[in-house]
């Protein structure tokens, strides 16, 4: 492990010419290098200008971003643009050919190979599953440093999904590659990635480790006539049901057991709640220094 940041950002922000608003905005983070991030929010939110930003294809308006060289970077956008023409074999040699000196070919074609494609097939023949994993085999053939992925299971079957996932997990535990992958399926994210952000109205609203951004928050239960003991609290989300109340909360200190259940929430309803309550204060959380992880 160590502490160094693969990415970096700073007050970033996009502002597109033809476009209203901001696509983000004051955008400030830090990802440790050799850690599997899920970069999630709703459509619309910024997600795909991040990846493009931190795959060095746009600058930003303001603000600053740094990652590793483009050389050193492998991005798969939600187009997957690949040459129709060209068959199978002729474009993982276009990936070797083009990365010479990094080319992993034994990587590249294991990919191809678990799909069960013919090299010989032409790119415009293919599914959309299927370009998708020729797109993912030229990325991971380059051993890219950080590898930006763009919803880039959102075309294959759950069977193929959850096969083409544990190939990418493996891969990036064998060689340290640091992951950004952004999705709508949380559940496919929550046991892969060991990092999160949040980004929702061109803004982060929650970024650090996932295990970390978990214990800090509580789903409390307890009668609504005790709801203004959760003023000591943050609360994100809460809502009524009769006379009892359920409510979201990052506590500070202890919470009067007597009074009210405390159970911890999955990733996915603290997702939720945040989305849901946008006026939320947001949280970012620090990675464990390299010595504490050792200890």
């Amino acid at each position: 492990m160590t502490d160094d940041p693969v990415i970096e950002a700073s007050g970033l922000g996009v502002r597109y010419a033809r476009r209203r608003g901001w696509a983000l905005r004051d955008c400030s983070f830090r990802l440790p290098a050799h850690r599997v991030c899920a970069l999630v929010g709703p459509n619309g939110a910024g997600k795909s200008t991040l990846l493009v930003l931190a795959a060095g294809l746009l600058r930003p308006t303001e603000g600053t971003i740094s990652a590793p060289p483009r050389e050193e970077t492998a991005y798969v956008g939600q187009d997957k643009p690949l040459y129709p023409q060209l068959t199978v074999e002729e474009t993982l040699r276009m990936g070797r050919e083009l990365n010479p000196g990094r080319w992993d070919g034994k990587a590249a074609a294991r990919v191809v190979e678990e799909g069960g494609l013919d090299g010989r097939a032409r790119i415009r023949s293919l599914s959309g599953g299927q370009r998708t994993r020729v797109a993912l085999a030229l990325a991971l053939g380059k051993r890219p440093r950080l590898l930006l992925l763009d919803e880039p299971m959102a075309d294959l079957d759950p069977l193929a999904r959850h096969r083409l996932m544990g190939t990418l997990m493996a891969d990036a535990a064998e060689h340290g590659t640091s992951v950004v992958m952004s999705s709508h399926i949380v559940a496919e994210l929550e046991g892969a990635c060991d990092h999160l952000l949040l980004v929702d109205g061109g803004r982060v609203r929650l970024s650090g480790p996932v295990d970390d951004l978990v214990a800090a928050h509580r789903l409390l239960t307890g009668p609504a006539s005790a709801a203004a003991d959760l003023a000591a609290h943050t609360v994100v989300e809460s809502r009524t049901t009769g006379r009892r109340l359920t409510a979201l909360t990052r506590p500070h200190g202890p919470v009067d057991a007597y009074t009210w259940q405390t159970d911890e929430p999955s990733l996915e309803e603290i997702l939720l709640a945040h989305l849901r309550s946008p006026g939320a204060p947001a949280l970012s959380l620090a990675p464990a220094t390299a010595e504490a992880v050792r200890a």
